[in-house]
């Protein structure tokens, strides 16, 4: 029995399979996202001479780590090592890289895994509801492209703060775009705007801080992508720590599954230091887009998380020069950053930066060597944030060679163990019941399902017995519409 999924709607699903023959739509199945060699090669050849951000129903089958750029179709996971030289650790820094993801960021993952469950069950019926994407940045364009392939509304609700390049691109993929008051820690406000809009019942609100959708996901996804790379590693390597920033916490489910795999490794979240939530229940105003929301997510597994590390915002910003402007990376390579590493840097976005720091520091305050590796997620790159450097140039001048020798000698080869706490046991309990006053006080959850989240079986049950039972809804969908296995 679903947890999720309740009741199935027969006549909306009958429907909407037809409505997906017509318009040429194959759902994958998460099975195959994780392994695409599961793919049917009818579908795979689908893929050639579609663009990686092009409207077509393929791209949905490209909502993977796994996309090879020069090919159109798959190959390994994609990820980047960072550099010793760059780092300053003696541990293996690698993280997936998720600018081949349609939209060039890992969100659309999320958006799919929240919306697919619901349309194979008939609950989102896309001929007379809108699907509404509370969000602080990259989550509501993933599920806006999500919409646009399934030729079905999106409602794109963020932060009028945000980086100017996500609201062009929502009005240009057809979107309806509510800018809410604040920038990306004011969470508040766009759950205030989502009561606003379920007064009207074609609106269906898709939250990725309380939609397991999103962790289920990364769960089975993300994590099994982490675990191919570290399985290709020579040497005799340990998986020491995953890193992730906090967000919807539904990346964090990746480390849940690497966990499962490797019971001694850490699961570090990160966060900005000007909203350390999770360091000190603090609140504020921060620039790392996407992160730091002055809450819990409902689909965190605080229990599991042993570590949190906060960011400074203001060493982001000085890393993103550093990695982009000619000076930096001129600099970058007196320091033995080879060309190919340095083409590398710019696959980094904003909230990518924060979780490199937060693996550096990571790396200083367990003491790892050679033999430790780190994972991370770099969810985006700086091709969403070229006006923040534009700005930044505006505010700060031109970026000299004298810039970057102190943005790598303070924010990189500086970077220490301040503000980075491992949790107890009391101190994640303590975390996991600040979900009481969003959650249960706001937003309409009970005393009871909070509780139950503290058990560790809620989460396995959750995290693999649920995409089970969506593969199961998406196979007999396609099957309805028509479509040969």
């Amino acid at each position: 029995m679903s947890k999720l999924i309740k009741e199935l709607h027969p006549e909306v699903i009958r429907r909407t399979a037809a409505r997906c023959r017509e318009r040429g739509i194959v759902l994958p199945t998460f099975a195959q996202l994780r392994n695409p060699e599961l793919i049917p090669p009818a579908l795979v050849r689908k893929l050639d001479g579609v663009g990686l951000w092009d409207v077509n129903p393929a791209n949905l089958f490209r909502i993977t780590w796994k996309n090879d750029v020069e090919t159109g179709r798959y190959g390994a996971v994609n990820f980047i090592e960072m550099p010793p030289a760059l780092t300053g650790v003696k541990a293996r820094v690698i993280g997936l890289v998720g600018k081949y993801f349609p939209t060039g960021a890992h969100k659309v993952g999320a958006a799919f895994g929240c919306l697919v469950p619901r349309l194979v069950s008939g609950e989102f019926d896309p001929e007379k509801h809108k699907a509404a994407w509370p969000s602080t940045g990259n989550y509501c364009r993933g599920g806006a492209f999500d919409c646009a392939l399934l030729d079905c509304t999106a409602i794109a609700i963020l932060p009028e703060q945000m980086s100017r390049e996500r609201f062009e691109w929502l009005r240009q993929i057809g979107a309806e775009v509510i800018a809410t008051p604040g920038c990306e820690s004011n969470v508040k406000e766009i759950y205030d705007k989502c009561w606003e809009l379920r007064r009207d019942p074609a609106n269906i609100i898709f939250n990725q801080f309380d939609e397991f959708g999103n962790p289920i996901f990364h769960y089975n996804v993300t994590g099994p992508a982490i675990e191919e790379v570290f399985a290709s590693l020579g040497g005799n390597p340990r998986a020491a720590v995953f890193v992730s920033a906090t967000g919807s916490a539904g990346t964090l489910a990746a480390g849940d599954y690497l966990k499962q795999l490797h019971p001694a490794l850490k699961v570090v979240a990160t966060e900005a230091l000007q909203c350390p939530t999770l360091l000190l229940n603090g609140f504020g105003d921060h620039r790392i887009e996407g992160i730091g929301d002055k809450h819990i997510p409902w689909v965190h597994n605080v229990r599991n998380t042993d570590a949190v590390a906060s960011i400074d915002d203001e060493d982001c910003m000085r890393i993103l020069r550093l990695f982009n402007e000619p000076a930096g990376q001129k600099h970058l390579a007196s320091l033995g950053v080879t060309s190919r590493e340095l083409e590398s840097l710019p696959l980094l976005g904003i909230s990518c930066i924060c979780n490199l720091l937060a693996a550096i520091k990571a790396a200083r305050y367990f003491e790892l060597t050679e033999q430790d590796v780190i994972f991370t997620v770099f969810t985006d790159s700086t091709e969403l944030y070229r006006s923040r450097l534009k700005e930044l140039r505006r505010e700060r001048g031109a970026y000299r060679v004298a810039d970057a020798i102190a943005d790598f000698a303070g924010p990189l080869a500086h970077q220490g163990v301040d503000h980075f706490k491992e949790l107890t046991y009391p101190e994640r309990k303590a975390i996991h019941n600040l979900k009481y006053y969003t959650w249960v006080e706001q937003q309409g959850k009970t005393s009871e399902e909070l509780n139950a989240q503290w058990d560790p079986e809620f989460w396995r049950g959750m995290f693999e017995g649920e995409v089970a039972y969506f593969d199961e809804l998406i196979g007999a969908f396609n099957d309805l519409a028509g479509w040969p296995r």
